[in-house]
Order: structure tokens, then sequence, then C-alpha cells
């Protein structure tokens, strides 16, 4: 068969099959915004559905845990520690608890002391409240910072209070962070020591404690690295803790991001992970409300 016969053959190919190979993926029309359902409840059990808060700044605190109690949200983080009590009336439960900040982390030895403290502080406050985890990072890169030193830097403080952690039986999650988008103080984080998820994994792997896990931020792994699905099962057993955000734009979970959320939470599911999925988009719906009705939605799989 010549070139020119092949191609005929190929496009008739395809007009008859045409049907099945152009019909819209079955999670369009779920991703699609015109699919929010302003009455829609949380119905899998298969994961924990939470929300990180500050996204949802300036509704207030109470409000905002009302309304994903109404969802079936089963948690909440990134808020106020004096709301804890109001969220356990609520019953929602904390699904992480904060520390030192991206910021000033243990990649520059000036933060060891902080940082100890910071995370010795978050531990004990997750034990009191029934969290199971505390947010880590590794920090920014600083001038003249010399890169395996950093890296022991970063091993050494984290070795130090883990410990702790393990008698108290809280996990340690470390968060990757991407730094290509500066747009935004919150969007992308340029300078960030840890920016390869793959690098943050093999960190993990050196400390070698069941209690210091990956927090694997599936927008910003599509930012840095790709191929999320791929790597979501390669590192399944350092996974720790999920975040989403529609990519690029840190918005919401539709059809006028990239990510394929319905896919990657099947693909979370099939690799064993049934713990929390916190919603850290930005919503810039009308209805902010709305729009994390639709990322349960999109994520209820």
């Amino acid at each position: 068969m010549n070139r020119r016969s092949f191609f005929r053959s190929s496009t008739a190919l395809a007009a008859a099959s045409a049907g099945a190979t152009l019909a819209p993926r079955a999670s369009a029309a779920v991703i699609d915004k015109a699919a929010a359902d302003p009455a829609y409840k949380i119905k899998n059990s298969g994961i924990k559905h939470t929300l990180m808060g500050w996204c949802w700044k300036p509704m207030d605190t109470l409000v905002l845990a009302q309304h994903a109690k109404d969802i079936g949200l089963v948690g909440i983080e990134g808020i106020d520690k004096k709301y804890y009590p109001d969220m356990k009336k609520l019953g929602l439960g904390i699904s992480l608890v904060g520390s030192h900040g991206f910021a000033k982390g243990p990649c520059n030895p000036e933060n060891r002391d902080f940082v100890i403290k910071s995370l010795t502080e978050g531990i004990d406050l997750a034990s009191d409240v029934g969290c199971k985890k505390v947010i880590t990072f590794t920090g920014m890169s600083f001038e003249g910072m010399d890169r395996d030193k950093a890296i022991q830097d970063c091993l050494d403080t984290w070795k130090a209070v883990l410990p702790h952690a393990e008698k108290k039986g809280i996990t340690l999650v470390l968060e990757h962070l991407n730094s290509r988008d500066s747009s935004h103080p919150m969007k992308g984080h340029p300078g960030y020591f840890g920016d390869d998820v793959d690098f943050c994994v093999d960190l993990i792997k050196q400390i070698g404690s069941p209690n210091f896990k990956l927090l694997f931020d599936i927008y910003h792994v599509s930012i840095m690295n790709g191929d999320v699905i791929r790597r979501m099962r390669q590192h399944k057993d350092y996974i720790g803790h999920l975040h989403t955000a529609g990519n690029p734009g840190r918005c919401e979970l539709d059809e006028n991001q990239e990510i394929n959320y319905p896919a990657i939470m099947k693909a979370a599911l099939e690799i064993g992970y049934h713990d929390y999925v916190a919603h850290e988009f930005i919503p810039t719906w009308d209805d902010p409300i709305l729009a994390l009705r639709h990322a349960c939605m999109v994520c209820d799989v």
C-alpha cells in the first residue's frame, strides 16, 4: 500500500467510527461548569473530602464550615486554630495542622530552631485535636546555598522532631510546591527548594520513617512535573495527603483548566489512597460555594 492509499484508508476508517472516536469523554459533562449542582452532596466515601480554608477568604470561617458540612465534607484545614473547637461541634475533623510555613524552612540553617519549635508545637496541637498530620516544607533557596548541605540540614532538622511525631502518632507531610508561577503569591513560589516532586520523594526515602510522607499537591505536580497519574502510582507508598486546584490559575476544577480530576481521583483509589483530599483552589465564580460543590462532584468518583 502506498502512502496515498494508506491515508485514504485511514480517513475512511475514521469516518466510519466517528461516533466512537469523537464522542465526548464521560467525565466532560461533570467537569463542565454548567453541570454544577447547587444541591450536590458527596455520595462516594472512597476518599475524605476536605478543604483549605484560606482559599475562601474573606468568607467567615464558621459560614464556610457550615457549607462544608452541608455538602458532606468531613474535614477542614488551613484555618486559625481558635476555630478548632467550633469545627468539632460541627462534626468536622481537622485534616491537617500548620507549622512553619513554606518560606522559612530547614534548608536554611538559620531557620533550624524556628522549624523545630514550630513542628513540635504543631505535633502537640494535632495530637490534642485528633488530627494525624502536620505540614512541613523545605523552605526557600538562598544566596550562597550549598545544595548538598541544604539537603542535609533538611534531613537533620526533620529527624530531630520525628521521634516526637512518632511517639504522638503524627505524620509529617512534606509539600512539594511549584516555582514557575510568579503571577500571585499563592499560585506559585519562585525560589522554593523542594520544587521537584521526585526530589521531595527522595528526601522522604532518606528520612526512612512511616511518619514522614509526601503532600502530593496535584496542581503543583502538574505545573512542575506533569505525568500526574504515573507519578501518583510511582510514589504511592509515600503519599500522605492530596491537594487539588485547577491548572492554570489555581482555579476551579472545571473545563477551563487542563487537569482531568475524575481520572486522577480514580487513580488515587486504585493505588489504595482513601485519606483526605483537600480542595485548595481560589474560587473565581460568582458563587464560591457552588464552586466547592462542583469540585466535590468532579472528584466524587
